[in-house]
Parts: structure tokens; C-alpha cells; sequence
């Protein structure tokens, strides 16, 4: 099963939209380089669907561009938060794990203000750098486990 990156985005600070950037270096241990997420912890990386996406604005009518949910890496192909815990992934020069599935949203964040409700809690994962590297938008999302 492959899939590929839409979009790479990052935020200075915690709990906001991200914005889109070129490409981004992923740190061991450590997540985006740049970005607040970033932490010697099991949440280095958030990642979600660009269908998760689709199915909100059909829902909710609204038009949504990607970093609105404060997602990392916005993603095409996958139905990410159907794997398991552990599922290891190759994203252009990167190896990630899969460490967590959904989250509990931070009460009044600026991404429930803004749509007026968030995937992320059931919808978006979370994955530690296994192997550093560069992402790029159009790079090939691949399960190696």
C-alpha cells in the first residue's frame, strides 16, 4: 500500500494552524526540524489524510487548506488511522513508526475555533523518526512493516 505527501507544514507554536513549507528535515529522535511538535517524544510527527479533509468540507460546507488541523504532513492514499500501532513507513529519505492513533483536542485551540471541530482526534496520527532525512511534497508515502 503507498501513498504519497501533499503538503509539509509547521507552526512556532503549539495548537495553531500550520503553514506549508518546500520541504522539511526530519530529525532522529526529534521530529521537523522548525517546527513546535518537535520533541524527544512518541509524538515527533502528526500526520492525516487529505480525505479526512474532504469529508469535513462535505460535512460542514467549508473549505479547508491544508495545515488546518495542525498536521504535519496532510497525506493522499492512506487511510492512516486504520493501521496499527508500530506500522513503519518510508517517506522520501525518512523511516517513521506509527506511536499513536488520535489525541485529545486542547479545549478552545485555535483549530477548533477556526473549522469548529478537528479529525485529529480520531482521524490523524502520530509517528516517531526512525531514519532523519528530507520530505518533499510529491514524495511517495510506503509501509515497509
Amino acid at each position: 500500500m503507498t501513498g504519497k505527501v501533499i503538503s509539509i507544514n509547521i507552526s512556532e507554536k503549539k495548537g495553531v494552524v500550520k503553514y506549508p513549507v518546500d520541504e522539511a528535515f526530519f530529525k532522529i529522535n526529534h521530529g521537523i526540524i522548525g517546527d513546535a511538535h518537535a520533541d524527544n517524544w512518541h509524538r515527533q510527527v502528526s500526520m492525516l489524510g487529505i480525505e479526512s479533509f474532504e469529508r469535513m468540507e462535505i460535512s460542514e460546507g467549508i473549505d479547508l487548506p491544508v495545515g488546518s488541523f495542525a498536521e504535519n504532513l496532510t497525506t493522499q492514499g492512506i487511510e492512516l488511522f486504520t493501521l496499527p500501532i508500530g506500522t513503519m513507513f518510508k517517506i522520501g529519505e525518512t523511516i517513521q513508526e506509527l506511536t499513536q492513533i488520535g489525541k485529545k483536542c486542547h479545549t478552545g485551540c485555535a483549530i477548533s475555533q477556526l473549522v469548529g471541530k478537528c479529525v485529529m482526534p480520531k482521524e490523524g496520527i502520530f509517528t516517531k523518526v526512525i531514519k532523519e532525512g528530507i520530505i518533499k511534497p510529491g514524495d511517495e508515502i510506503k509501509i515497509i512493516t
